[in-house]
């Protein structure tokens, strides 16, 4: 399978690249931009170089060998990428006098098949500070704009086995407006890609790979009745069929009736899957647990304590598989330069070594919407295909401050009244996720002639693509005013209602 490798220096775009590039039907890879790779591999046709936050005149500037690389393969540098290029081969790179982030126009100087169908001037988006005063020899300009003398270059004919580009923009965000146009320029005349990676090929390869490498062995899925462990579950079941054991875990942080719904679900699926009622000892180990981090650690650890004893029911299981996807891969990947852990993924790693289970995860490549695609093609219904991503400690995280089986039940209830009036009136899926979250502040309120003393809920809806990402949803005033009534007269204990407008970034989408 052709793939482009993208060596990642800590942009906050890095993910756009590899997400952009699958948009156009090539399979891309993110790396640290110090991992040593054999790039002599035939299905690498070609590398990415990313943006960073980093400067190249920096003491301990982020570097590699790019004369390497050119050896072997033709490269694309963007923005960090472009001024990396320029420093190591003679040019000069320096601090702008102010940074340029935003909207600009190139201008192009020169013909290119980077820019080619592309008009002579562009709208793009700049995010740097230091910007190339002078090309190195042997390297042609080709764009410019007005503030900056060098927006786009490449190197001349014949000065490396293997030509570089470089651009000053990032061609991944959509204010580029021809940025797909650039970087499908790059993959199939520069690069060469066919432009073969869709939902049907993945299926198909990933069928035979699972086959292969499991053979005729047991292996057991912790199932969450989310679209990755439901997509990961169908996979396995079509290589492996009976010998697929899914447990679903009920850690009483579900969304209300979700445990038996989702069983059902499953048994109409042909999935042969085992539900497990453990609410009462999750609920217990988190009474009074605060620290968002400490949650997840406790739900982690009875999580392994339950599925452990569950799997010792099973005979002869050799193999543990996870419903992976490839933002916790790479967000759990913490190295100088790519971004830094933002908090930990509940399931990436496995269970403990002593075990004794090997892993199989058969979407740590995916993105989420690439898992939606392929479970699609796969048939999974709407249901699931269509539902909201939901966080692996559920409620434990949209129940800020201490827990108590009280607190969960307050906003369940209210969870539940949200996303029914979502599904009523056609803006479930209209939103990529949707949720409550209990405050931990009480304020006064009046119902009747009495005065109340109650909790507030935060609404949050977001619109997104894979979650990297995201903005606020749009929702009609009237329906926030129709799901605030709800949830403050059927749900006692709630009195005040609050809708969150927060973007990510700078805001995550969870609150904690």
């Amino acid at each position: 399978m052709e793939k482009i490798i993208i060596f990642d220096f800590g942009s906050q775009y890095t993910q756009l690249i590899a997400r952009r590039l699958r948009e156009l039907n090539v399979y891309s890879e993110i790396h640290p931009y110090n991992k040593d790779l054999d790039l002599t591999d035939s299905a690498i046709k070609g590398v990415i170089l990313s943006g960073s936050p980093f400067s190249v005149n920096d003491p301990n500037m982020l570097n590699l060998d790019i004369d390497k690389i050119l050896a072997v393969r033709p490269v694309l540098g963007i923005c960090y990428g472009a001024q990396l290029t320029a420093k190591q081969f003679g040019g000069k790179v320096e601090q702008s006098d102010k940074r340029e982030y935003g909207k600009a126009t190139i201008s192009k100087v020169s013909d290119d098949v980077m820019f080619e169908g592309i008009d002579s001037s562009s709208q793009v988006w700049m995010s740097h500070g230091d910007s190339i005063k002078e090309l190195p020899e042997g390297f042609d300009l080709l764009a410019q704009t007005s503030s900056i003398p060098v927006a786009a270059f490449r190197s001349a004919e014949g000065r490396f086995p293997h030509s570089i580009r470089c651009i000053q923009f990032h061609p991944e965000v959509t204010h580029t407006i021809d940025g797909s146009k650039i970087l499908d320029n790059f993959l199939t005349k520069v690069a060469g890609c066919t432009k073969d990676w869709t939902p049907d090929s993945f299926i198909e390869n990933t069928i035979a790979d699972l086959k292969s490498k499991l053979g005729t062995d047991k292996v057991i899925l912790g199932l969450s009745g989310g679209v990755d462990s439901s997509v990961a579950a169908l996979l396995l079941h079509k290589a492996i069929g009976p010998n697929l054991t899914g447990i679903f875990v009920n850690n009483g942080l579900l969304r209300k009736n979700e445990f038996s719904e989702v069983l059902d679900s499953y048994k109409e699926l042909g999935l042969n899957v085992v539900g497990v009622d453990a609410s009462e000892a999750f609920l217990s180990e988190l009474d009074s647990v605060s620290d968002p981090e400490k949650k997840r650690k406790v739900i982690g650890r009875v999580f392994i304590e339950v599925f452990e004893a569950e799997a010792k029911r099973m005979s002869d299981v050799k193999w543990l598989a996870q419903g992976t996807i490839y933002p916790d891969v790479i967000e759990s990947v913490s190295v100088k330069g790519p971004s830094a852990t933002i908090k930990s993924h509940h399931n990436v790693g496995g269970l403990p070594d002593h075990l004794d289970l090997k892993l199989v995860e058969p979407l740590r490549t995916l993105f989420k919407d690439e898992v939606r695609k392929v479970g699609k093609a796969l048939g999974l219904p709407s249901s699931f295909v269509g539902r909201h991503p939901f966080p692996g400690p559920g409620m434990a995280i949209r129940v800020l401050g201490e827990i108590t089986k009280e607190k969960v039940r307050l906003n369940q209830e209210a969870d539940h009244i949200y996303i029914s009036k979502l599904k009523e009136t056609g803006w479930y899926d209209k939103v990529w996720q949707a949720g409550t979250i209990l405050l931990p502040v009480k304020s006064v309120g009046v119902m009747g002639d009495e005065r109340t003393y109650e909790y507030t809920i935060a609404l949050r809806a977001v619109n997104s693509v894979d979650g990297m990402t995201a903005e606020w949803s749009k929702l009609p005033y009237e329906l926030l005013g129709e799901i605030s009534n709800e949830i403050i007269n059927q749900v006692r204990g709630i009195n005040r209602v609050v809708y969150d407008i927060s973007t990510k970034p700078p805001a995550t989408i969870e609150w904690e």
